[in-house]
């Protein structure tokens, strides 16, 4: 591979996360559910409606 084609590759797959996150977020917020993350090896619920989205444009 290019590094012109490992670039862009690496573009989509940030891209389709980010695009996860925000639906995932999304849903649990319309649920008013929460989310299981680590924080410091630590693992904790967050209520969806507390976090907000990455701010990335996703096309």
């Amino acid at each position: 591979m290019t590094k012109e084609n490992v670039i862009d590759l690496r573009s989509k797959i940030i891209r389709g996360i980010d695009l996860a996150y925000n639906r995932l977020l999304i849903a649990k917020q319309k649920e008013d559910g929460e989310l299981v993350i680590s924080r410091n090896g630590e693992i904790i619920r967050v209520k969806a409606r507390d976090l907000t989205y990455t701010g990335h444009n996703i096309k």
